[in-house]
Formats: C-alpha cells, sequence, structure tokens
C-alpha cells in the first residue's frame, strides 16, 4: 500500500484519534437532527462509521454511508454541497480554535466486511479453517 497523509509514520496520535472521534460524533448528531438548511441532506439517513484528521489536524475525512447503501454517490454530491455550513456547526459546538477542513468519502468497512465473509464461507477455506 501506498503512503497517504493519514498514515505516515506510526499511526495517528491520541490527540488526532480524540479529535477524529468529536467531529465524527458532532457530525452524526447534526445529520440525524437535520440542523443543516439542506431539504434534501435532512432527508437521508447518513452513518459516519469514521473521522479521520492530518496529522496537524488540518483536515478531517469523514467516512459516510447513507442507510442501506442506496444513494451513495449523490450523498457525497450533497455533503460537499454543504461542507461550508456543517464545518461552521462542527467548530462551533466542538469550540475548537480551528475546525478542520471537512472532506466526504464512502465508508468501505462494510463492504469488505461482507467479502470476509464470504471468503469465509468458501468450501476450501473453510476445510484450511477447521
Amino acid at each position: 500500500m501506498g503512503k497517504n497523509k493519514f498514515h505516515d509514520g506510526p499511526g495517528p496520535s491520541q490527540r488526532q484519534l480524540r479529535v477524529g472521534e468529536l467531529i465524527r460524533r458532532t457530525l452524526s448528531e447534526v445529520l440525524q437532527r437535520g440542523d443543516i438548511h439542506d431539504p434534501d441532506l435532512n432527508r437521508m439517513s447518513i452513518t459516519v462509521g469514521e473521522v479521520r484528521t492530518s496529522p496537524d489536524l488540518k483536515i478531517a475525512t469523514a467516512y459516510v454511508l447513507p442507510l442501506g447503501g442506496k444513494g451513495q454517490e449523490n450523498v457525497l454530491k450533497l455533503l460537499a454541497a454543504n461542507k461550508a455550513e456543517l464545518r461552521r456547526v462542527v467548530g462551533k459546538k466542538l469550540g475548537l480554535k480551528f475546525t478542520p477542513d471537512l472532506r466526504f468519502q464512502l465508508d468501505q468497512t462494510f463492504d469488505q466486511m461482507d467479502d470476509t465473509r464470504r471468503m469465509l464461507n468458501l468450501d476450501n477455506v473453510k476445510r484450511d479453517i477447521e
């Protein structure tokens, strides 16, 4: 795997993990309550699985998935279109001195878990495990 700005060195610091989790909870709450002035976004149920921050805490990438997995591309467009308002609300609720720039990506974790389950159910894999 190639290096990227989120995985260089020994891994995320405690501060990165703490800020990422605070942003994740706040984004989840804001999206759940419909605090954003976009009716299309407020109609969607969005899961925020994880938020990773860059080492300097200037960028926060939220890994999201619409409930049921439908409308994935649409959810990214809606979140990007409302990024400034989401950032403002997160900054206000968290009281951060500097609120990171928000980025959004689809959460692939569920797909990876499904792939793993499928692989574990293959006959030759079952045979090797037992």
